[in-house]
């Protein structure tokens, strides 16, 4: 089977109570580096915090870490020519409400603020928040993930990667996991950035590290003698389900998998901004794939 999927975020992350504001519009705007001027998690949330509206956009693909770092901080996206977005991308966000979003900019860009535009500003910013925290959090998309596949009783998952760089949607989605499994749920190999450590220069990672490093206690979510008995776990079908986070970076033992476990019992991620891969070569196969760019 195929489905539609987006980033997430974690909510740690997401602004509790609305934010005083002090600007119409953002001042970061996409493709422009020079307004790229935030070192820290901080103050980059900050200057959503105290935007009403913030401009995001279509990148190398449409769904993008902005929209939901703009929602999590009470900022409501001003999202140029969404409604040219396909159906099944960007499927689990609120694109009726991005639209409303633009009326509403539009209609108050060259006036003043008044009564009535706190009024529905407030309201479509509340709506847009309560979608945020039901819906697009990095442990709702896990679970939206086990909903799909018909794997709401699972206890145990195995969380496969072909490397450890960053990967928005192989990185948010394991922590999406994590949240909720704790050690039941075995990243292998370890993705470092994800866990709070002294070692790891999180600000020199893609985005800056921002909103998805630095994140978990290694000790609390992490059996890390788990890495020594990874095959023979695998072989004694140890985990009810195996995902790989992202399958374009690598599938490692989908073989050995292959023969222990039936073919609905695996799922494949695919978070690339443009795919020149045939999903159907695994769907056809049986199993479970989630892709973000779906046209």
């Amino acid at each position: 089977m195929l489905y539609p999927i987006s980033f997430s975020i974690p909510k740690t992350k997401l602004y509790n109570g609305f934010p005083k504001k002090t600007k119409f519009m953002s001042d970061l705007i996409p493709g422009d580096v020079n307004t790229y001027i935030y070192e820290t998690e901080e103050d980059y949330y900050k200057e959503y915090q105290q935007s009403y509206f913030a401009i995001t956009k279509r990148k190398a693909g449409w769904d993008c870490m902005r929209h939901y770092e703009i929602l999590a901080n009470q900022c409501i996206p001003y999202f140029i020519d969404i409604q040219h977005c396909p159906e099944n991308t960007m499927a689990l966000l609120p694109k009726n409400l991005f639209i409303d979003a633009i009326k509403l900019h539009d209609d108050y860009k060259n006036k003043q603020l008044d009564e009535s535009f706190i009024e529905q500003y407030r309201t479509l910013q509340e709506k847009l928040s309560e979608y945020t925290k039901n819906t697009l959090t990095t442990d709702k998309m896990a679970l939206y993930i086990l909903n799909a596949s018909n794997f709401n009783d699972a206890k145990k998952i195995l969380y496969l990667s072909g490397n450890t760089d960053p990967d928005y949607l192989r990185c948010v989605t394991l922590h999406g996991f994590k949240s909720i499994f704790g050690k039941n749920c075995h990243d292998y190999p370890k993705i470092p950035h994800i866990y709070r450590t002294d070692t790891i220069r999180y600000n020199t990672l893609y985005g800056k590290g921002m909103s998805y490093t630095n994140l978990l206690d290694a000790h609390e979510t992490r059996d890390d003698i788990l890495d020594n008995t990874i095959i023979e776990d695998i072989e004694n079908k140890v985990y009810d389900v195996i995902i790989y986070g992202s399958y374009h970076r690598g599938i490692p033992f989908y073989d050995t998998i292959c023969k222990v476990y039936k073919p609905n019992e695996i799922i494949l991620l695919c978070g690339e901004d443009i795919h020149h891969c045939n999903h159907k070569q695994f769907t056809d196969r049986g199993h479970h794939v989630f892709v973000r760019e779906l046209f």
